[in-house]
């Protein structure tokens, strides 16, 4: 049997196993919309390796926002982030920063185009249902914040791959 052979691309996507935080925000909670949100991604082949539900504490959320701090809009943020539950979920895949953030499209639902999270489900830039960690380096330091490790399993998907990756 020939080895296979994939092309390699320069400045194109790495082919690096990644790991992204989710977190469907209270009023994806409230509206129903956990459900179509996971199917968005598992169709998409991500593979979903923890998630729970949880009324997030102030220390998290002082943490996960700490670049926002000193934004005018920073208190009410943090009020709506505990005014419910939040889903907080960690997908792996190639790839899957860049990937989840072009599904879930422009933060102003103005602008975000149909077909991506915002634009099908975003009401206003203020509550735009969910939350994609924006870089792999703030994917790790988020999935450490939000979950503990042994909250995270490691688990073998049966030779299902992705539509993201060559198989």
């Amino acid at each position: 049997m020939a080895a296979l052979n994939f092309p390699t691309f320069k400045g194109g996507p790495s082919w690096t196993q990644e790991s992204t935080l989710v977190a469907v925000k209270p009023d994806g909670v409230q509206r129903r919309l956990i459900g179509t949100v996971i199917q968005r991604f598992e169709r998409r082949g991500f593979k979903l390796v923890g998630m729970k539900m949880l009324q997030t504490p102030d220390s998290i959320l002082a943490e996960h926002y700490q670049d926002l701090q000193r934004k005018p809009f920073y208190p009410a943020l943090i009020s709506y982030m505990s005014s419910g539950p939040v889903v907080a979920m960690v997908w792996e895949e190639y790839n899957v920063v860049r990937t989840s953030r072009a599904m879930i499209g422009h933060s102003d639902s103005t602008e975000a185009a149909p077909g991506t999270i915002w634009g099908d489900f975003s009401i206003h830039i203020s509550r735009n249902i969910i939350h994609a960690s924006d870089s792999v380096e703030g994917a790790q330091r988020e999935i450490q914040l939000w979950f503990q490790s042994s909250e995270l399993v490691n688990w073998a998907d049966g030779g299902h791959y992705s539509s993201s990756y060559p198989a």
